[in-house]
């Protein structure tokens, strides 16, 4: 096969043109000194008419060197590449360097077994006369205008010059404005004076942690321009300043992050890199033409398909949101932190149900307008946990409401059409059903509950139908840490402060926490079951700091507590034995409640009768 070289490319690219898929000659790679942990490699390239020792190779193609794919005279196209500026040895002025990040090998360097041309080394000295109907490195080429590629055409004559990003039209006086944009696809962690123009797809919630090293805050948010996607994370001081500026859904200018290599543990963004901010990152709201920009992108999978789905793989799924649950709170196993929870149940056209999860914020937010509403949702998590398929949104998944999309304006004619009596196929266990909708699975008694419970140390969850008969009035309030991600109890120091041994640190006030331990039973048994700070405010109506102001009140306290007893309530309970000095026990939590409406309770005891007759309840 012969292959011809892209004949003068090289001075094109390192004089600030841009080529596409240069065709160039491997003559020698060097390994570079340094401490990296991953291996670098310095190539000299030729394209018959230059050669170069200025280009470097990607890390993620160091397996091409390893391999001997790379061999000395081998023929390969460049597909990606970028041009960065670096110090040249002896302190000497910048040079550019050419930064390979994916290749072909046409063929190998066996086959051809000679250098092709007469090049001579490329020096420089041709940036400040670049060639004829070359664009300078201050002057970016037009999109879609040829290049020339020296007077040897071949197989990189007559290409064009890669469509470059629009420029950036950011806010007057802006150190960004006038500067082109750079195209996510194309950054790498060898480069650092470049800016993106991007949409924010997602934003999460600010999160807070504490530990013995200290304390702080972070965020992310999933950009994307048209070359593709990346992750962007702001920490501590850089959350106070862009959290509130940045919006979904909107573009903007960002420069000067840090690149590093992408933990796939947590993105599931097609992008080897992600980006941190630090002190000197800017973000500025993009005030050019952002057409180019692409809008959020859903890759939708039917709800049916779902049984069927690889459970490590986020997906996007749109539906028709039939049933809200409460919000409720449970606790976090492995940090005992409280945690907001809700539960609705989506529906497709494929006569399918399934439950979803939202948790914190987004459990909190969750505005509904209007009836049955659209639902859209990117990147949500699949489980099979406790049985059958679920949904969880998760921190980079992302809700839309009657979205304004195709596939949301058709499956609102589908179900607008649709018979009221329509059977849908539940793909889940739990999630919707006759208890205010935290549950797909049939309310049973507590005795029925004690012995169906197995030896497993995994969580189990039932609903019950029962009454409160006490609540205990001991050590049913207490001062807890004000930290929001901490619930321990703090130490009075008598000095004004409290002191949180977790955070271990003092502070000047305290959050009051509630902890009630009660007694439940219907016909078939009693059970004593514990019930934490949301559930317990709904319970007995009042907040824990207004609870907290009782103290010492004991009349107050006992009046306040008399409210809820001998009153029916729908509660969903956890279930799980721990282990508390050496010794195994059972303990049960209550999850979320509410009051039984008689109505509501009258008709799922028809539907029972129905169900176990099989003689219909509707004369």
């Amino acid at each position: 096969m012969s292959v011809k070289l892209s004949e003068g490319c090289i001075q094109t690219i390192m004089n600030g043109g841009e080529v596409l898929n240069p065709v160039l000659q491997i003559l020698g790679h060097k390994k570079i000194a340094g401490n990296s942990p991953t291996d670098r490699y310095r190539l000299l390239i030729s394209d018959g008419v230059h050669l170069n020792s200025f280009a470097m190779l990607a890390t993620q193609l160091n397996d091409k060197i390893t391999a001997g794919e790379l061999a000395e005279y081998s023929i390969v196209q460049i597909n990606r590449h970028v041009v960065s500026m670096v110090n040249s040895n002896q302190g000497k002025s910048d040079r550019r360097l050419m930064i390979i990040l994916d290749l072909t090998v046409l063929q190998h360097g066996s086959e051809v077994s000679l250098k092709i041309g007469n090049p001579v080394p490329y020096t420089g000295e041709e940036a400040d006369k670049p060639a004829a109907n070359q664009p300078s490195a201050n002057q970016p080429p037009k999109p879609n205008t040829p290049v020339n590629n020296g007077g040897g055409g071949g197989f990189g004559a007559g290409r064009q010059v890669m469509k470059a990003s629009n420029q950036a039209s950011a806010v007057e006086g802006s150190p960004m404005a006038g500067q082109r944009t750079h195209p996510i696809a194309y950054l790498s962690p060898y480069q650092n004076k470049w800016v993106i123009k991007a949409r924010v797809l997602s934003k999460t919630a600010v999160k807070t942690w504490s530990n013995a090293r200290g304390e702080g805050k972070l965020f992310s948010m999933d950009l994307a321009d048209e070359s593709g996607e990346i992750r962007l994370t702001a920490f501590r001081d850089q959350v106070d300043k862009f959290f509130d500026m940045i919006e979904v859904d909107k573009v903007y200018l960002i420069s000067r992050c840090q690149l590093k290599q992408a933990n796939k543990k947590f993105t599931s963004l097609k992008n080897d890199y992600e980006m941190t901010c630090t002190s000197e990152t800017r973000i500025e709201p993009c005030t050019d033409d952002c057409g180019d920009i692409p809008k959020m992108k859903f890759n939708f999978t039917s709800l049916v398909a779902l049984q069927e789905a690889n459970l490590e793989n986020s997906v996007d799924v749109i539906g028709v949101c039939k049933r809200i649950g409460d919000l409720a709170t449970v606790i976090q196993r492995t940090t005992n932190k409280e945690l907001k929870k809700r539960d609705i149940e989506l529906v497709d056209n494929s006569l399918s149900s399934i439950s979803v999860t939202l948790w914190n914020a987004d459990a909190e937010n969750f505005e509904i307008n209007g009836n049955d509403p659209i639902v859209a949702i990117r990147q949500a998590g699949l489980s099979d946990f406790g049985g059958g398929r679920s949904l969880s949104v998760r921190v980079n998944s992302l809700i839309q409401i009657n979205p304004d999309i195709p596939e949301a304006h058709k499956l609102r004619g589908w179900y607008d059409a649709l018979s009221h009596d329509a059977k849908f196929n539940s793909l889940s266990t739990r999630g919707g059903g006759m208890d205010g909708g935290m549950t797909n699975s049939k309310a049973i008694t507590l005795k029925e509950a004690k012995n169906q419970n197995s030896d497993s140390d995994k969580a189990e969850y039932f609903s019950t139908f029962a009454h409160i008969m006490h609540i205990r009035t001991e050590n049913f309030c207490y001062k807890a840490c004000p930290s929001a991600d901490c619930n321990k109890k703090v130490v009075d120091l008598n000095t004004g402060e409290y002191r949180c041994e977790k955070c271990n640190r003092a502070s000047p006030n305290f959050k009051y926490r509630l902890l009630l331990n009660m007694q439940i039973a219907d016909i078939s048994d009693a059970q004593w079951v514990s019930c934490f700070q949301e559930v317990a405010e709904q319970t007995l109506n009042s907040t824990a700091d207004e609870i907290g102001n009782m103290l010492g009140d004991e009349k107050a306290i006992e009046q306040l507590f008399q409210v809820p007893l001998f009153s029916c309530y729908n509660i969903r309970l956890r279930s799980k034995i721990e282990t508390f000095n050496d010794e195994m026990r059972r303990k049960v939590v209550v999850v979320s409640m509410k009051p039984v409406d008689n109505a509501e309770y009258a008709n799922f005891l028809l539907k029972e009768l129905q169900e176990m007759t099989g003689v219909s309840t509707s004369n």
